[in-house]
Parts: structure tokens; sequence; C-alpha cells
């Protein structure tokens, strides 16, 4: 039993999804572990984790507006507003999804369906460096 970390930054311009998919893809390719678990944490409180679809870029249009939706960015409905008006909605947002993803690795590949992608869900207004940490344990 072998287990490896990693942190993979990912910079974001705005709100938005960010495919990481190919940079956790290529991590593992260049490990020795070959069956095991991977858990993927991201280390903010205003952006968050997703699995997926990665071929119609649609979907991913419709959630970002669902979310706009469902956690408007105005003020007078937030006690919490230090950072401006996308603070409080980034952590609503943020609890809403995931903070962290585990998915199986066999015989080095991960366990992902067709048409799934890993994403890292922005939902801040201004350029960020976002940290995920990778920890994969297995042999």
């Amino acid at each position: 039993m072998q287990q490896v970390f990693e942190e993979i930054k990912i910079n974001t311009e705005g709100q938005g999804f960010y495919n990481f998919t190919e940079n956790t893809l290529d991590w593992i390719d260049k490990q020795k572990i070959k069956n095991g678990i991977l858990n993927i944490n991201i280390l903010h409180t205003s952006a968050s984790l997703v699995i997926q679809e990665n071929a119609d870029p649609d979907v991913l249009y419709d959630l970002k507006n669902f979310f706009h939706k469902l956690v408007p960015m105005d003020q007078k409905l937030y006690k919490h507003t230090t950072e401006g008006k996308d603070d409080m909605p980034a952590h609503i947002k943020s609890a809403l999804t995931n903070n962290q993803l585990t998915l199986s690795l066999k015989n080095k590949k991960l366990i992902l369906g067709t048409w799934q992608g890993l994403y890292l869900f922005e939902h801040r207004l201004e350029n960020q460096t976002r940290i995920l940490s990778h920890h994969l344990i297995g042999d």
C-alpha cells in the first residue's frame, strides 16, 4: 500500500467551470499506484468541485445560469458582504456543491463515465488561483 499527495494550481478568469481532468490524469500517469482511491479537495470556500458533462458546453452554460438565479448577487440579501457582491453567493454555491471528490482508480484508469469530466466551479467574479489537493492511496 502506498500513498502520494500533490497540489495542482488552477488559474481562473472569473465565474465558470474549469476542466482539470487532464491535469489529474497526467499526474496519475506519473504515479506507481495502479489501483486505489483518489481524493481531490479544493482548499477554498468560494469555489467548488463537480463531476459534470464534458461533451456539450450547453450543460455548463445552463448550470452556471441556474446557480445565478438560485443564489443572486444582491448584497441586500446577505449580512456577510466583506469582499463584495459575489462574497456570500460564492460561499452558498460552494455549500450546495462539493469541496471534495473521491474516485476509484483501476489499472491506472480513473473510473469516470464516458461524458464525465472533473471541473473546478469558480464562484468569484475576479481571477483566482485555486489549489486542488490530490491524495492517491492504493497499490
